[in-house]
């Protein structure tokens, strides 16, 4: 091994195990709007519940939009170990997409509640609903974005050491919201709609 390869090894592990950190930093955020959202999910000041609100339906569409953008994002990885630069860029668009599809929904499902009346400043319940839901929808968009900014240059330049660090993080990222929308899922709309 170079002396150039280990420091790019040595640069590699540093940036990971620092987007690791930001990442665990991120689940203190998201575990403290969860455990907010849990104390206050029946303060709905006489307004609705999530049970008169949410539809199942569309949040499942929702949660299959985003798990398989989680799939495809996998498939990029793949395309991308294979120095399959064309491959990994269109496994990424399709990423992408998904992931605009599942933004454009959450983005409806707020219009919708807010034109009914409904907004964050209806009852503590939906306050906390939008902060939930919101503070996940921008990190989603927040990943499209860093997703096309990193993507840019690939499609230029190629697939270079420095180019696959980027994306191992932005795939670590998108997985982590993915696992962070079960949750909103699960305890949000599932367990909101019981």
């Amino acid at each position: 091994m170079t002396s150039q390869e280990a420091h790019l090894n040595e640069t590699f592990s540093k940036t990971t195990f620092g987007f690791w950190t930001y990442l665990m930093t991120d689940c203190v955020l998201f575990a403290t709007l969860f455990a907010t959202f849990i104390v206050l999910h029946n303060n709905t000041y006489g307004g609705p519940s999530g049970k008169e609100l949410f539809s199942l339906p569309f949040a499942l569409t929702e949660t299959l939009i985003l798990l398989a953008s989680s799939f495809t994002c996998t498939l990029s990885k793949i395309a991308g170990a294979r120095e399959d630069k064309k491959g990994m860029i269109a496994w990424f668009a399709v990423t992408f997409l998904l992931g605009l599809a599942f933004i454009c929904m959450e983005l409806n499902e707020f219009t919708h509640l807010v034109q009914d009346g409904n907004s964050w400043q209806r009852s503590a319940f939906l306050s906390a609903f939008f902060t939930l839901v919101g503070t996940h929808g921008l990190h989603i968009s927040l990943g499209l974005i860093w997703m096309v900014i990193l993507l840019v240059p690939v499609s230029r330049n190629g697939l270079t050491p420095v180019s696959h660090k980027r994306l191992t993080c932005l795939r670590m990222f998108w997985h982590f919201l993915d696992v962070v929308w079960i949750f909103i899922f699960t305890i949000v709309y599932l367990m909101g709609s019981l």
